[in-house]
């Protein structure tokens, strides 16, 4: 049984009606990058770009963040 981190990047920014162009250019981060993390295929995301999202998508890391079994 696999163990995932899942990012809910994508429901977040449907939530708060924000493009992830508007997001990247808020948060002075690639396009390229945030798209990685949004699709699932980041490997690590440093605290301080945790926190810079939470705080532009006005939400907390668990928001962001799932832990599922598979």
């Amino acid at each position: 049984m696999e163990e995932k981190i899942i990012c809910n990047l994508d429901v977040m920014l449907a939530k708060r009606k924000m493009s992830l162009t508007e997001l990247s250019e808020k948060m002075d981060i690639t396009l390229a990058n945030l798209s990685i993390l949004k699709t699932g295929k980041a490997k690590a995301i440093k605290f301080s770009t945790l926190a810079k999202l939470c705080k532009i998508l006005d939400c907390q890391p668990g928001d962001l963040l799932e832990y599922r079994e598979e």
